[in-house]
């Protein structure tokens, strides 16, 4: 009888993965984690270099608009919706995979939670209602993929269509407003805690939770073993299936948790919502350094990723600039993280 890979046979669950996201090839002998950490420091110092050049440019091409207050908060407001979905849309890229339904999953939970009858419930109907719907949605594709050995971009493909669909019946296209008080106040200045706004305070604690799984758990490393070669940690007794069921479940729960947050942007449910979100949480992602092969990323990274493409909208916004030049400058800085990704890992290989 064949015997397993040594390696294999040799680590544990948590031993065989690795112990956790790295944006760098292994160091050489005799070098340690510093060389590591050096080469992490420097692509995310360079992503915070991309965006004080972006605030530059902002405040000099319309000082007045860009650097009010208003504006800054309303910077951070936008990022924090699209921001959550990328958190969770970051974990399913290093493991290997892609969801191309976040956006519909977003809408869908968006209206379902939005419906008179859920209303009723007040606050806690809506909040509630989001959330199951998103996991609902993830639930579903994970089981389709993990279990029903769908390749990801049908699964998730085969969701946006659905779930778009779905919403539409629900609304039959009709903007659903928000009578809820305790739901509104979340979106005006009042309730601002030190001038941060409510929506930015929940992204920052879903980026903390999302960093501190993907780093400092058994989960974030078995992501990445997953991400990194899914056999070689099938050998070393991860099981594969529910890990990936798992994840999906994760974005899933993210997109509604960003339904409720654009809810109390909008104050309003529309079939509409959550349109593209797929292309700019995939970018985001991408232009923070996680590899669409999988296997390697940062939750860091991907929120400069998003405050990167937030302030870019913006910017062009206020210089009227159509919203066509804005896709087309959004493409533009895809294709160029894809060929430097590339370029790298050639280069690694060599």
């Amino acid at each position: 009888m064949t015997q397993p890979a040594p390696s294999a046979q040799h680590n544990g669950p948590d031993k065989g993965a690795p112990t956790g996201p790295s944006d760098a090839p292994p160091a050489k002998p005799g070098s340690g984690r510093p060389a590591l950490g050096l080469r992490l420091d420097v692509r995310i110092l360079s992503l915070l270099g991309v965006l004080a050049a972006l605030v530059l440019v902002g405040g000099i091409t319309e000082p007045d608009a860009f650097l009010d207050t208003g504006n800054l908060q309303l910077i951070l407001t936008q990022a924090s919706v699209i921001g959550v979905v990328t958190v969770g849309m970051t974990f399913v890229i290093i493991s290997g995979g892609i969801d191309l339904s976040v956006g519909a999953m977003v809408a869908l939970a968006s209206v379902w939670a939005t419906t008179l009858a859920t209303q009723e419930y007040g606050f806690a109907g809506i909040a509630f209602t989001a959330v199951i719907v998103g996991l609902a949605a993830g639930l579903v594709n994970g089981v389709l993929i993990a279990y029903g050995n769908m390749v990801p971009f049908i699964a998730t493909l085969a969701m946006l269509a659905s779930a778009r669909g779905l919403a539409l019946q629900i609304t039959d296209g009709k903007t659903q407003i928000v009578t809820v008080d305790s739901v509104l106040d979340l979106g005006l200045p009042d309730s601002y805690i030190l001038g941060i706004p409510p929506l930015v305070i929940m992204f920052a604690v879903v980026v903390i939770v999302g960093w501190l799984i993907l780093n400092r758990t058994t989960f974030g490393r078995r992501t990445v073993a997953v991400g990194g070669n899914a056999e070689a940690a099938r050998l070393a007794g991860i099981d594969v299936r529910r890990q990936r069921l798992y994840l999906y479940l994760l974005s899933g729960l993210c997109c509604g948790i960003a339904a409720f947050m654009l809810i109390v942007l909008a104050g309003s449910g529309q079939n509409t919502n959550g349109n593209l979100y797929e292309l700019d949480a995939i970018a985001a992602a991408i232009i923070g350094g996680t590899l669409l092969s999988g296997g390697r990323g940062t939750i860091v990274g991907s929120v400069l990723g998003v405050l990167i493409f937030t302030t870019i909208t913006n910017i062009f916004a206020l210089n009227n600039l159509q919203s066509d030049v804005q896709q087309i400058a959004k493409g533009a800085i895809i294709v160029a993280a894809v060929l430097v990704q590339g370029r790298t890992m050639r280069g690694r290989e060599t």
